[in-house]
């Protein structure tokens, strides 16, 4: 069963991810948005995965989708971990961030979304999004926050996108990257499309300086969780000192008149975002994504190939 509480962001402060207190801290925060799945139920636990050789500080910790994980498993949930990287396949990923080994005692493996299903824009055309995550009872959304040279900001609305199968992604983000408005429309289309979704921010050390792969971590302590992500999203941009003239996506919610948009309509039932202090967070220098065409096809033949063997 998930409660009804859209606009309510709990936060713990957890210091590191290695800390003893992430498991129980992790567990507290679900419970306290409801999350409380029956024996049975198929929850998707969707982590950001990025193929990159800073893979360990762009991709959700491992930790913290164990911690989840646990969570679910001890209800009896039944558990898939999926994503669909735009380039390489999400086992390869898993294996290179070190999730495939963290999970490996829960007897849990990294699988791709696949399936591709036609999704029609509200601004016209199609993309295609994973049956797989159509067709979940619950997603458990776990993003990584981050800086975003397109978007400003990573975040549980942009980590959905991620939703949308292998390849089409990186050409989404080629063909319609350099118009926010078209972009950021197509990202809300894909994550209002989505069935049931909780979310569990990683924001313990959030990328900044320059992203959503090459930048650094940070040290802010905050693990957040909440059954609305634009909730979820409006509340870290708080916490960074952030406006919604800064935020594509926040902007774009805000023209929707979304709820969880505003920051005056969100409860924090733990933790305040004002105890958190973000001073020297750095956002990265706004440009496209660069995407090689040459890269897509290539990486596309690579994922063929080890679907194959």
């Amino acid at each position: 069963m998930l409660a009804n509480m859209n606009e309510r962001v709990a936060i713990a402060r957890i210091l590191e991810y290695e800390s003893t207190l992430l498991e129980s801290a992790t567990a507290l925060l679900l419970e306290e948005i409801g999350l409380n799945p029956t024996r049975g139920q198929r929850v998707l636990v969707k982590p950001n995965l990025v193929n990159s050789r800073n893979g360990r500080h762009c991709c959700t910790n491992p930790l913290v989708i164990r911690a989840a994980c646990v969570y679910l498993l001890d209800h009896g949930a039944d558990v898939v971990v999926a994503d669909s990287p735009a380039f390489g396949t999400a086992a390869h990923v898993a294996r290179a961030s070190g999730l495939a080994k963290t999970l490996k005692t829960l007897g849990l493996k990294v699988q791709g979304l696949k399936r591709a299903t036609p999704l029609t824009l509200s601004n016209g055309g199609t993309i295609g999004i994973s049956q797989d995550a159509l067709d979940a009872d619950i997603i458990l959304n776990v993003p990584k926050l981050k800086v975003h040279c397109q978007m400003t900001m990573s975040g549980a609305v942009k980590n959905l996108f991620g939703c949308v199968v292998g390849f089409r992604k990186a050409m989404a983000h080629n063909q319609l990257g350099h118009s926010h408005d078209l972009f950021r429309s197509m990202i809300m289309d894909v994550y209002q499309a989505l069935p049931t979704t909780v979310h569990l921010m990683d924001a313990i050390h959030p990328m900044h300086k320059d992203g959503p792969i090459k930048g650094e971590p940070f040290k802010l302590g905050w693990l957040a969780a909440s059954n609305n992500g634009i909730a979820m999203d409006t509340a870290a941009y708080s916490v960074l000192g952030l406006m919604p003239d800064q935020i594509p996506l926040w902007g774009e919610a805000l023209k929707r008149h979304l709820a969880g948009s505003d920051p005056s309509e969100i409860d924090y039932p733990l933790e305040k975002p004002s105890l958190f202090n973000a001073t020297g967070f750095e956002l990265s220098p706004i440009r496209e994504l660069q995407f090689n065409p040459m890269r897509v096809i290539t990486g596309r033949i690579r994922s063929l190939l080890k679907q194959l063997t």
